[in-house]
């Protein structure tokens, strides 16, 4: 869509220049022989090399800066650049540790990208909508301060879509971000999607995310990156700045990333139950847990609302066998009906008709991918009424069309009795799948697919239900790569088609079948394919413990194969070179 009008140009033209020149200008030695050892490091790698006196915040930095500048012009990820204020943050890190030999705490040096929503001092943070460009944040977020204090370098912003109610990283403002391993094809996700691209090309050392349905997760998965969403009241957001204040349907909740495990814990422990103005999180910081040396894991492969695609099945029996090998318990477990989460979250997001998420367009075009999110609540009663009754006796399709009926506008009455039915159901699933099966964790797809191509969030994003579900129950849920999409072991079978699991039968029509079919396991080979490791509320160390295990288990069974972590892109690359 054309995202320009005669009001918006001036303001878009004036901040894609000002990054360009920023870019431009950045001085730096894209060439240097060095910079591969910096940007082919882990973070705690990196805060080890400056403490044994090794290396320098200032020369980690440059090649971080480099690989930025790199990693911007293949995906287009970069919103808000500030270099010289980093360098001379760097350079601050330097003297300090020359003159007293200690490190200003455990981020020292490490280069961290923050998701554009977060407040720092003296930088917009405009989330794509023109309207808020040139009203440069007067402060800090909460978690901003907390990761200068570590010691951290931040050096730069980046994208997401508009309103950052979508999971394709679009705006008119910054444009689009791409998948880094197929560019051409495939989104980098969202909404924390230029996170993802720039993280899985080396071009950051940790980053800062957010997640109200998926964000932290979708980018993770389909950039082939690591991830944490904590529970609600874990990490500060306060500062952090988003279309719907007050909406509090769903919890949104700051959270990590990065190219390790060990990497997300380390981040994760400077954030945790870090206080800030106004005291909006549990008093508890990170607590070590020793997790058990036999866990007990449920999984599944379908979430009943949209069957998990070959990959993304593939992707889960694969982490079952690898963790069975190490003496875990893995066992199949069946869920409470998926479709009242999903019911839960459009019908709280929809309430207001999106009246406030959409208020701040202002001049700019409406993205594709809140075309199908958005439509429900513009349609009139007796349209929507009747699409949700053909959608259910003529298609036969009653998962879709309870969707549709839950996306109007609500009623306060409406929106407690729903708010009412979110704990119900957060009950329900303890009983039904916590206690029942006694489970220290979940092992789930991220999505149906492993990922989804330009456009594809215009009709198809109900496929974020994978996500949202443990946004709806506010449960920690990390995420990590398994494997990449091969074309010999994902294609659509006679199996996979009569086997249980299927849902919404206009969703998967749609994505696995036809001319404009979503799923194509030849055009997506060699793409990452995730999990998520789940935990019960309040359990996030565990969840991290356990992605700990899972991906040590996936690397015993895998080896070099695997082809994750720092330097995998680079690595990739080299692997498709040598396959010519």
């Amino acid at each position: 869509m054309w995202p320009f009008t005669s009001s918006n140009v001036p303001i878009i033209e004036a901040k894609r220049a000002e990054r360009a020149q920023a870019l431009e200008n950045a001085g730096v030695d894209a060439g240097a022989s060095d910079h591969a050892q910096y940007y082919g490091a882990t973070a705690i790698q990196i805060v080890a090399r400056i403490q044994a006196g090794e290396w320098t915040a200032s020369r980690v930095l440059e090649a971080y800066i480099a690989r930025a500048v790199f990693a911007h012009s293949k995906t287009n990820c970069l919103t808000e650049v500030f270099f010289d204020r980093a360098r001379k943050q760097a350079k601050e890190l330097d003297a300090e540790f020359a003159a007293t030999g200690k490190l200003k705490g455990p981020l020292h040096g490490v280069p961290i990208s923050i998701k554009d929503q977060f407040e720092i001092e003296g930088i917009d943070n405009t989330i794509g909508f023109t309207q808020w460009a040139g009203k440069p944040a007067t402060k800090n977020a909460d978690l901003i301060n907390t990761l200068i204090s570590a010691g951290a370098v931040l050096y730069l912003k980046t994208n997401v879509p508009q309103t950052m109610l979508a999971f394709e990283c679009s705006n008119p403002l910054w444009g689009r971000t791409l998948n880094p391993y197929n560019p051409t094809v495939y989104t980098s996700g969202g909404s924390s999607g230029g996170e993802g691209a720039l993280l899985a090309l080396d071009g950051s050392a940790l980053g800062i995310g957010s997640d109200i349905g998926g964000s932290l997760r979708i980018p993770a998965a389909y950039c082939g990156i690591y991830s944490l969403k904590p529970g609600h009241g874990r990490i500060s957001y306060i500062g952090a700045r988003g279309p719907v204040p007050g909406y509090d349907g769903v919890k949104t909740v700051a959270g990590p990333m990065g190219r390790s495990v060990e990497d997300v814990r380390m981040l994760t422990e400077v954030l945790l139950g870090k206080q800030g103005a106004q005291y909006d999180v549990a008093p508890v910081g990170f607590r070590e847990v020793e997790v058990p040396s036999k866990l007990k894991f449920g999984y599944y492969t379908s979430d009943g609302f949209i069957k998990a695609a070959p990959a993304c099945k593939r992707a889960v029996l694969e982490t079952v066998d690898a963790l069975r090998k190490q003496g875990h318990e893995c066992v199949e477990v069946s869920l409470p009906d998926t479709s009242i989460s999903t019911n839960l979250f459009v019908g709280l997001s929809s309430a207001d008709a999106y009246k406030t998420l959409l208020s701040h367009l202002g001049p700019d075009k409406k993205e594709g991918a809140l075309f199908l999110v958005t439509l429900g609540p513009k349609l009139p009663g007796f349209i929507r009424w009747f699409a949700a009754w053909a959608l259910e006796t003529i298609l036969g399709d009653k998962i879709f069309a309870s969707a549709m009926r839950a996306a109007r506008t609500k009623t306060l009455t409406e929106y407690w009795a729903l708010a009412a039915q979110r704990d119900a159901f957060t009950r329900e699933w303890y009983t039904q799948v916590w206690d029942k099966y006694a489970l220290d964790g979940i092992i789930a797809p991220v999505q149906a697919l492993p990922q989804l191509p330009h456009g594809g969030c215009d009709n198809y994003s109900a496929l974020a239900t994978g996500t949202f579900l443990y946004n709806v129950l506010d449960m920690p849920a990390g995420c990590l790569p398994v494997t990449r999409v091969d074309t010999s072991k994902d294609s659509i079978t006679e199996a996979w088609e009569t086997e249980d699991g299927h849902g919404s039968k206009v969703m998967e029509k749609g994505i696995f079948y036809g001319p404009q079919k979503l799923y194509d396991p030849e055009l997506s080979k060699g793409m990452p394919v995730n999990i998520q490791v789940v935990g019960r509320k309040w359990e996030d160390e565990k969840v991290l413990g356990m992605m700990k295990v899972v991906d040590e288990a996936l690397q015993d069974t895998q080896g070099e194969q695997r082809m994750f972590g720092p330097g995998a892109w680079d690595r990739w690359q080299q692997s498709l070179e040598n396959s010519k």
